[in-house]
């Protein structure tokens, strides 16, 4: 149990400051995981402040929320602030109000300002961090640089800094948005909804791929998606360090399944070292992403015929590093970027409502042999991925996030365009340097022909 309510003079130094911090404070993932890491906030309200759609309001929900919880929560957010760079912040509430005479600052919520985009919960497997809590200031982080994060270049794959997801459940589908829904959608009634297949190659044979480096923060990734799946109500297998040939003999198990028959749906989540087109094995040798479609088309793969099949990539697709340009024109903020279709996802496609006569005179449905599909990459082709190499893949932080605030009520197609425009949105500083923002992109290619809506956790009474 907390100890009742914050010191007093903690207490006028957070009322002091409330403004400047609603205004400045970026409440985000990392630093509400380390007040939780701390027992400073319970799970609920961590969800509580994260659901607010502005930083403003999850920057004034918290600042409602730490004068009562008890005589740590000050120590505690002054170390949380000091992980996140936002070491001004800290320097701010520390300050002696003798020194700059600063008014107490009020703030209400209606006063609240729009318009400046947060960052969204995630799902993590990081550890509980050690604290010194009996000191009164936090030590010092390893990086000095406030505010943004520096980035390094790596071999196939760039390891970078990045928000750090914290526990909140996948939110459920109403029977209202069921019903209205379900007629335009895809049949998503099975419990479970299906099987999902994650692969996840993290460490490389030495010997055999000297050029591939561990993909440090890659196991954060599949147990990330084992976890957000098993939530939506798949079944989830999970196989880590396959060679290209244990990959492929893996997928074709899997694609076998006799149980796909009486489930709605399918997943398959591949993580490694990539370039376009294919992935790499832990052996050094490529699996070609063609062939992986193909395994599970409409005549490779019949018990799947009709049903919605996912495929997520999370690997390069080249060595370029996408630095951005200038904005001359335009909103301030792209919503909806454009995605390039000319993946295997859409390889042919056709009518599948066409039909032709057979020998007895009967109506035959002919499907393609490739539809229902939607790939979502991590990069655009010939760039590389972003990854932190503690927290996981920006592309599967922002991917976990959307489906468990979002799947519930939106499609899958218009989750991977929100997925897009959240890692757009991520800011950092090129290799080799000082001034250029670096804006990333995701991509997803679809075949699918209704909507697809996880409906999670609802289950239709009969």
């Amino acid at each position: 149990m907390l100890e009742c309510g914050m010191l007093e003079q903690d207490r006028r130094a957070l009322r002091r400051r409330s403004a400047t911090l609603c205004k400045e404070l970026v409440v985000d993932a990392l630093l509400i995981q380390s007040l939780q890491a701390d027992d400073i906030l319970t799970e609920s309200m961590a969800e509580s402040i994260m659901a607010e759609q502005t930083s403003q309001k999850r920057s004034w929900r918290l600042l409602l929320l730490l004068p009562k919880r008890g005589p740590r929560a000050f120590s505690s957010f002054l170390s949380a602030l000091r992980e996140t760079e936002q070491q001004h912040l800290c320097d701010l509430l520390t300050q002696s109000p003798e020194k700059d005479g600063t008014p107490v600052e009020r703030i209400r919520p209606e006063e609240e300002p729009e318009g400046i985009a947060g960052r969204q919960v995630m799902q993590t497997t990081e550890k509980k961090r050690e604290r010194f809590s009996d000191s009164p200031l936090p030590l010092p982080t390893q990086e000095g640089i406030a505010a943004k994060r520096a980035r390094t270049h790596e071999s196939m794959e760039y390891r970078l800094d990045a928000d750090s997801p914290i526990n909140s459940p996948v939110l459920p589908c109403t029977p209202d948005f069921y019903l209205s829904h379900c007629q335009q959608s895809y049949r998503m009634n099975s419990s479970p909804r299906g099987f999902a297949l994650v692969i996840s190659n993290v460490t490389f044979d030495p010997c055999a791929a000297p050029d591939l480096d561990p993909r440090k923060g890659g196991e954060v990734d599949d147990e990330v998606l084992r976890k957000v799946f098993t939530e939506l109500d798949y079944l989830v297998t999970v196989h880590r360090d396959l060679t290209a040939q244990g990959m492929r003999t893996c997928i074709e198990t899997f694609c076998r399944r006799p149980d796909h028959r009486t489930v709605d749906s399918c997943v398959v989540c591949l993580l490694s070292h990539g370039v376009e087109g294919a992935i790499y094995g832990t052996d050094g040798q490529l699996l070609q992403l063609d062939w992986v479609f193909e395994s599970f088309d409409n005549a490779h793969c019949p018990l799947l015929q009709n049903k919605p099949k996912m495929f997520f990539i999370q690997a390069c697709r080249g060595e370029e590093m996408d630095c951005g340009v200038e904005q001359i024109d335009g909103p301030a903020r792209t919503c909806s970027p454009g995605c390039e279709q000319r993946d295997a996802g859409r390889e042919g496609q056709g009518d599948a409502n066409s039909r032709h006569r057979g020998d007895t005179g009967r109506p035959r449905i002919k499907l393609p042999q490739r539809s229902d599909m939607i790939c979502g990459f991590a990069s655009l082709k010939g760039t590389a991925a972003m990854r932190n190499t503690k927290r996981g893949s920006w592309y599967i932080q922002e991917l976990n996030t959307t489906l468990r605030l979002h799947a519930r009520d939106m499609h899958l197609a218009d989750i991977m365009v929100q997925v897009n425009g959240k890692i757009k949105e991520r800011e950092g500083y090129a290799p080799g340097t000082a001034h250029h923002r670096c804006k990333e992109m995701s991509e997803f290619t679809s075949s699918l022909c209704k909507d697809l809506y996880l409906f999670p956790k609802y289950q239709p009474q009969y």
